[in-house]
């Protein structure tokens, strides 16, 4: 199988999965790309990705030029929004956009999710998750916000599109799903929190035992 049958494969699956979770809210609204090479990727080029097949995709060069497929004109303006981010990030395999429930809730409210939720770190995300401030979606100020944040935070898996959504990257689309999954239902139980007196942080030293205590037993599968 090459390189585009398999991300093909892969974004079905993924768009299958956020389906059956429940991770693109009512409309079935996402956006999928995943990394062909290291200029180009697969993308989903209509708005509605519930039941993906084989010819729902465009190549597109992350330099934004379509080089086979069409991409809706409504979805044309998402391009450059996971273009940037394989551009800043060489290890990103997968980006996915949705209006994941809870998640949202926190764009929609511009405040950012703490790591509080411990699987969260498990997935290596160690930093807040940071509001990406309201500009047009993927115009220039959108996709300079977006740029910003994943130069500047190493630790960061996602972001929150102010008003908007979220946007997740990770190493494959499986990796991106599961991370998004993990990433509502922390929004979830941190929205539940706050009705009996809100959330509490991780001890500081929690990072470093969970990291230790993960690498302890990698090893001990070997």
């Amino acid at each position: 199988m090459d390189n585009v049958s398999r991300a093909k494969t892969e974004l079905i699956q993924a768009s299958r999965a956020l389906r059956d979770a429940g991770l693109m809210f009512r409309g079935y609204h996402a956006n999928l790309s995943a990394r062909i090479s290291e200029d180009a990727m697969i993308l989903t080029k209509g708005g509605n990705v519930a039941h993906l097949d084989e010819d729902s995709f465009a190549v597109v060069r992350i330099d934004g030029t379509v080089l086979e497929g069409e991409v809706a004109p409504a979805q044309a303006e998402i391009i450059h929004m996971h273009a940037a981010v394989y551009r800043e990030r060489a290890s990103v395999g997968s980006v996915i956009h949705t209006h994941a429930p809870h998640a949202t809730v926190f764009a929609v409210a511009h405040q950012p999710i703490p790591i509080v939720y411990e699987p969260l770190v498990r997935f290596g995300v160690t930093e807040t998750i940071p509001v990406v401030p309201w500009a047009p979606r993927g115009s220039d100020a959108s996709v300079n916000g977006i740029i910003d944040i994943v130069k500047g935070h190493p630790g960061v898996s996602a972001v929150l599109l102010a008003n908007h959504g979220v946007l997740m990257f990770s190493r494959s689309p499986v990796e991106a799903v599961q991370l998004l999954a993990t990433l509502d239902e922390a929004a979830e139980l941190i929205l539940n929190a706050r009705l009996i007196g809100g959330e509490n942080p991780l001890p500081n030293e929690a990072f470093g035992q969970i990291e230790q205590r993960m690498r302890e037993f990698a090893g001990a599968e070997k």
